[in-house]
């Protein structure tokens, strides 16, 4: 088991006020046997009431207003919370891509989790399935090498993508950071039949050579059959562990945004997010990155979409 102090802060601030503010937030601690939480203090500028309910992937996910005008809002998270995930899936059954559609059947969920997105890089995706794919292989075996083919076939390069960038886009370069490639990763599972989820969180590697420490983190789930749900991470070629935090699950990473919402007037904004870490050895790693943001009122009034991570916050 690893105790983690996570604090985490998203500031946004405009050159004139703005109001009207409507927000919805996706960072609270996932609810599974692997975490507990110790303490979590959520404290947002102006102290609105926050209502909150489960998603339809069963993440617990916040609204709130400001309605006043505002230079600034800031949402700020505490976390301590306690991991146990075992180093590896222990799969007492095996299962094959062939028990699938037996198992799927009609789990609105699971069929909406195995369907893919138009490709115009489907022949190509195929040849890689093609490397690392056979039928007789379990379905966590395929999990694991799919994991490995991205980790030794890709280049992990911050800066080159955004959270726009699409996955064909990703396939031509073939590099990025570990939102990119758990959404390629998340495309081949589900061209050979496998549901799998995109996962937001934190990875708290403690300065064992892990990528992706700061900000937040990106992985993928898969579905076993007679199992649930197997979590792995294509940045780092290893099962999701005892350092990997999950806030929220969906089909891609605009499922699991830690924050958007709207407001009205014509300012400009900056956005900036400060990740902390403190270990059980008394280590602290923290990051801070200011974000570029892209959208931009042009007229008085303008009603604006804002995303808070979205402003090319990508994860890490």
């Amino acid at each position: 088991m690893s105790v983690f102090t996570i604090h985490h802060i998203t500031r946004y601030d405009y050159d004139r006020p703005v109001k009207e503010s409507v927000n919805e937030i996706k960072i609270f601690p996932f609810v599974s046997p692997e975490q507990e939480v110790l303490h979590h203090e959520l404290i947002i500028t102006g102290q609105p009431e926050i209502l909150t309910f489960t998603d339809y992937w069963g993440n617990k996910t916040g609204c709130f207003n400001l309605l006043q005008p505002h230079k600034e809002m800031v949402i700020e998270s505490k976390l301590t919370v306690r991991t146990a995930i075992a180093p590896e899936p222990t799969i007492s059954v095996p299962s094959y891509v062939a028990n699938l559609e037996a198992a799927i059947g009609n789990d609105l969920h699971l069929l909406e989790l195995v369907r893919t997105a138009p490709s115009s890089s489907e022949a190509l995706m195929q040849s890689y399935i093609a490397s690392f794919y056979s039928p007789d292989k379990t379905i966590d075996q395929i999990v694991k090498d799919c994991c490995a083919f991205i980790f030794t076939d890709f280049t992990y390069i911050k800066g080159i993508t955004t959270i726009e960038t699409t996955v064909d886009e990703i396939v031509a370069q073939k590099a990025g950071v570990c939102q990119d490639f758990a959404h390629v990763m998340l495309e081949l599972l589900r061209m050979i039949g496998i549901p799998s989820r995109y996962v937001s969180g934190y990875i708290c590697p403690n300065k064992n050579g892990m990528r992706g420490e700061g900000a937040t983190h990106a992985w993928v789930e898969a579905f076993v059959p007679n199992h649930g749900w197997i979590g792995i991470d294509p940045t780092n070629n290893v099962w999701a562990t005892n350092n990997h935090v999950k806030l929220a699950v969906g089909r891609d990473f605009s499922d699991c945004t830690p924050a958007k919402g709207t407001f009205k007037g014509p300012a400009r904004q900056s956005l900036s997010v400060y990740v902390s870490v403190g270990y059980e050895d008394g280590h602290v790693f923290e990051e801070i990155n200011a974000v570029k943001m892209q959208k931009q009122s042009a007229a008085d009034e303008a009603e604006l979409i804002i995303d808070n991570f979205a402003g090319q916050q990508q994860q890490q």
